[in-house]
């Protein structure tokens, strides 16, 4: 939710433009599956390197700001960087998304319950504590079948092409809200099957397991050494 204290900049500000060009020279990877929308663009006008979404589904799917429209999904496939594929249920089923901002109002006054409670007890709350509850309120909701991920896969694979589509499961972050059958790493074989049931060929899985991301990182490498190799 926007916190009206917080001042927001209409995308990137100069300072933000030089950090894109410093992140390039030094071989750090530019992240934007956590900017608004102006910033993205402003990004891909800006960076020098490949860029990636580490955890990022698309937005023609499900409607929820995280994800990528198709537009910058063909963005990224231009810019030759990786859009990966976000594991949580709310990105990846509109249902779940709903069924997820519906509670939003209850589940954040248990949070804050239990905060005021632990105040009184004079102890911080933690994250793990904060987990149990997103846990326990993310469980009413029913998962979705392992379907819903592939379709997202699938989308970014036909939108930006096979090349430009990764995994970014986020399985620190969704507090156990993935689809069925994928309750841990342990799990990502399901993944390769179910690709390959839709017709996907083996190198073209590897790409997307792994293969696209490890590419990206040898540009970005790639273009940090050819700047700094350049005089100031």
């Amino acid at each position: 939710m926007d916190d009206p204290k917080v001042q927001h900049h209409n995308g990137l500000t100069d300072f933000g433009k030089q950090v894109v060009a410093e992140m390039n020279r030094m071989g750090m990877m530019v992240d934007i599956s956590h900017v608004a929308d102006k910033t993205f663009w402003d990004v891909i006008a800006a960076t020098k390197a490949p860029v990636i979404a580490s955890h990022s589904s698309c937005r023609a799917l499900v409607d929820a700001p995280r994800n990528m429209t198709d537009d910058m999904l063909r963005a990224v496939a231009k810019n030759g960087g990786v859009v990966q594929v976000n594991f949580f249920n709310g990105f990846d089923s509109q249902d779940f998304w709903n069924a997820a901002r519906a509670q939003a109002k209850e589940k954040a006054a248990a949070i804050q319950k239990l905060e005021d409670d632990r105040k009184a007890e004079g102890k911080p709350l933690t994250y793990i504590d904060e987990d149990r509850i997103e846990r326990e309120w993310m469980a009413k909701i029913p998962r979705p079948p392992l379907k819903v991920l592939i379709d997202h896969i699938d989308h970014a694979a036909k939108v930006a092409g096979v090349d430009h589509v990764g995994l970014g499961s986020d399985f620190d972050g969704v507090s156990g809200a993935t689809p069925q059958g994928i309750d841990s790493a342990a799990d990502l074989p399901k993944i390769t099957q179910a690709l390959l049931d839709r017709g996907y060929n083996p190198e073209d899985i590897r790409k997307i397991l792994g293969g696209n991301l490890l590419r990206v990182f040898g540009e970005v490498e790639h273009v940090s050494r050819q700047m700094q190799s350049q005089p100031h």
